[in-house]
């Protein structure tokens, strides 16, 4: 059974006789050089397509040998369009005696949830409204107008500069949240439209490369707080996370740093470092190396917007220096929003869970209100916006009670801003090494932050 799968999907071209494979087989094509996926129970070889991925090649590749169905929905607006180019992938059917999941997952549980999926579509949950997506960019750009008027009328001195710094902050990481909208193709319904803007927001309004950020999120989303798939918690060997990497870092003897006070020094590096220095060399690098001429483009533009508006009042040492602190205050602003959504919860390596189970045991909502919704780009709907990745933000409360109500049925836990913070005294990676069982600063900081005041 399954003999000359592979000769079929190597030359391209599906085969005129069905060939159908068992779990157990294709369980064995999950390597760099041989990958096999399955969808909507049709078997894929994608060795050699990988690399042309537009989401990236590591992102299809974190799923080789598994169902990866729920995945290829939750990434793709247009699952149809997509299939012409898995057309000449095809090499067969998973055999009529094998289960639609691989690895005993809850069958039931995967159909309920694909069916939560198709009632949402149906209410029509995946269609965006143009209005809010245009008042939010509206009002990123009044922001970056209200920037340069106050330094026009009032000069450089330092208050004027702070509040100057204050506006751009909020203006960067507004325009963070937009581009992810954009990213995700959550706003148009066409892909390519989708990428044009995202292209335009990243590039033009923060300097930075959409190709970089698909490549680095989507492979978060479909492996969330997985070791060694999960870029955002691959945190090269300044923090060890979870139960699993502290014990093999053990075994192994790696110390790179004092571990056992990292919940201290993360105020020093990861907050104030990440987005001014550690995403700024990865960003230049990569669209360099990997040649995102067009990324680069879109980026020198928003350099030379930027140094041209402001050169005139601070010179150029002095604009790079606003800049430099700006990101610094963004960098914060940034780590917060994401980490305390994550953080908290489960990190170890894969489990193969099946979509709904791995993305709700890596994610955790924050209350809601305006504020908290503005604040966090509606992130603090972290579980729906997993689950539902293309969704446009502003429908994910109208999901949420599905979602619970569907966990509630199979016991899976969702967790909220009242358990997060319960989560976060008790995890190791915040408690103190003295046993006094004195609360230390992170993690009563990263508490305030899962308690963000509704002033709505």
């Amino acid at each position: 059974m399954g003999k000359g799968g592979e000769k079929g999907g190597e030359s391209g071209e599906p085969e005129a006789q069905i060939r159908f494979y068992t779990w157990e087989e294709i369980q064995k094509h999950n390597l760099r050089t041989d990958k096999w996926l399955v969808i909507e129970r049709k078997v894929y070889n994608v060795t050699k397509w990988a690399n042309r991925h537009p989401g990236g090649h590591r992102v299809i590749s974190h799923c080789a040998g598994e169902d990866a169905t729920d995945a290829f929905q939750a990434f793709h607006i247009n699952p149809t369009l997509v299939q012409k180019f898995l057309k000449p992938l095809l090499i067969g059917e998973l055999a009529p005696g094998e289960p639609s999941q691989d690895r005993d997952k809850n069958s039931q549980l995967v159909e309920d949830f694909r069916t939560l999926r198709k009632t949402a579509e149906d209410m029509n949950l995946f269609r965006a409204n143009p209005l809010f997506f245009s008042l939010y960019l509206g009002h990123i750009i009044a922001m970056e107008v209200l920037a340069w008027l106050m330094v026009s009328y009032f000069g450089t001195g330092w208050i004027t500069t702070l509040i100057l710094a204050c506006i751009l902050t909020t203006s960067q990481a507004q325009a963070g949240w937009l581009q992810h909208d954009f990213g995700h193709l959550s706003v148009f319904k066409k892909s390519s439209w989708n990428h044009i803007v995202h292209k335009f927001i990243i590039g033009h309004l923060k300097g930075a490369s959409a190709n970089w950020w698909n490549h680095r999120h989507f492979q978060h989303h479909a492996k969330p707080n997985i070791f060694k798939k999960d870029p955002d918690v691959n945190m090269l060997h300044i923090f060890v996370l979870g139960d699993t990497q502290p014990v093999e870092y053990g075994k192994k003897k790696l110390k790179y740093l004092p571990y056992n006070h990292q919940h201290e020094y993360f105020f020093l590096i990861f907050p104030p470092l990440l987005i001014p220095v550690y995403f700024q060399i990865q960003i230049i690098s990569t669209m360099i190396r990997r040649r995102f001429w067009a990324d680069l483009a879109w980026a020198i533009s928003y350099y030379l917007r930027y140094f041209i508006t402001y050169t005139p009042f601070y010179g150029v040492l002095g604009s790079l220096s606003l800049l430099t602190f700006v990101r610094f205050l963004e960098s914060h602003w940034f780590v917060w929003v994401t980490q305390m959504n994550h953080i908290p919860m489960e990190i170890d390596s894969e489990k193969h869970r099946d979509w709904l189970s791995s993305q709700v045991a890596a994610t955790c909502n924050i209350e809601q209100s305006f504020f908290n919704d503005w604040f966090t780009g509606h992130l603090n709907f972290q579980i729906e916006h997993h689950l539902f990745p293309t969704m446009p933000r502003h429908n994910f409360w109208k999901v949420k009670p599905l979602v619970k109500s569907l966990c509630a049925k199979y016991g899976v836990l969702l967790v909220s801003s009242a358990a997060c913070n319960l989560l976060l005294h008790k995890h190791p990676f915040f408690s103190s090494t003295d046993n006094s069982g004195q609360h230390r600063p992170f993690r009563n900081t990263m508490s305030i932050c899962c308690n963000l005041v509704s002033l709505g």
